[in-house]
Order: C-alpha cells, then structure tokens, then sequence
C-alpha cells in the first residue's frame, strides 16, 4: 500500500498538505478537539488527487486523519456539530499570521460556506493515510472562476 503521510511546519508545507486534503469529505463525528494536548483532528476520506491524472473512470479515495498540533482555541462556522449526518468538503486550508512570530489562525475552508479557524501557536499539521483504498467514479469539480 501506498500510504502517504506528510508533516507540515511552515506555510510552503502546509499548502502540500492542503492540495492533498482538497475535496476531502468528512462528517461532524469525525471531528475532535482535545483542548488539554492542544490537539485538534479531523478524520476524512480524501480524493486521492495524485493518482487521479491520466486516469479513466475510476478514481481513489483513502481514509485519512489530518491533526493540527499546539491549537489554543477552535471556532466553526455553518456547522451544527448536534447533526451527526451532515457532510462537509474540505475545500483548502490557509494561515494568517497574527504577528512577527509564528502564532495566527489555521482555516479549515469548507463546502457550503461554512469553515473551521484554530487559533495556534506555530503551523504544525500532519495528514496519514489510515487505510486502503476504494475505488470512486466521481471527481470533483470545482466550477470555472
């Protein structure tokens, strides 16, 4: 198996991760933050975009955990975490920094208008496949700007 596991600290690394969790889809269970570790994560079935070029109709999509490490407070827009059954698409994920130092806020960009924002001290992201793969006929697509 072809598991990928990345390791983002710093704002050119974390735009990797990103590519690699677009169109990842996740439900409201799959999130959870442990406020004691600083640990915010995410469980998601992601698009494996990497093998998706030149491919016919059959594309991938893997089970994966993304964790954001040294977050100090979460903050969610459009999602109702009382409804278990929603589905969300993980669009992108950005960074602003707050100052001259490495602290500012990670955004989770989301379908549906809705988003994610972790206050962190530094970026330290890490994405790992966490099992096989199944096959999917669909591809997102992503309307013309």
């Amino acid at each position: 198996m072809d598991s990928l596991k990345l390791l983002a600290l710093d704002t050119e690394d974390l735009s990797v991760v990103s590519a690699h969790l677009q169109d990842a889809v996740f439900k409201t269970d799959g999130l959870s933050y442990d406020p004691r570790h600083g640990v915010f994560s995410v469980i998601v079935n992601r698009f494996v975009w990497e093998k998706a070029v030149g491919r016919g109709k059959a594309f991938e999509r893997r089970r994966a955990v993304v964790a954001f490490k040294r977050v100090n407070t979460v903050r969610s827009l459009g999602i109702d975490r009382k409804d278990q059954d929603a589905v969300f698409s993980l669009l992108a994920v950005n960074f602003s920094r707050k100052g001259e130092g490495p602290d500012g806020t990670l955004e989770l960009v989301l379908s549906g208008s809705a988003s994610i924002a972790l206050d962190v001290e530094c970026v330290e992201v890490q994405l790992a496949d966490t099992g096989g793969a199944w096959e999917t006929s669909l591809k997102p697509r992503h309307p013309a700007v």
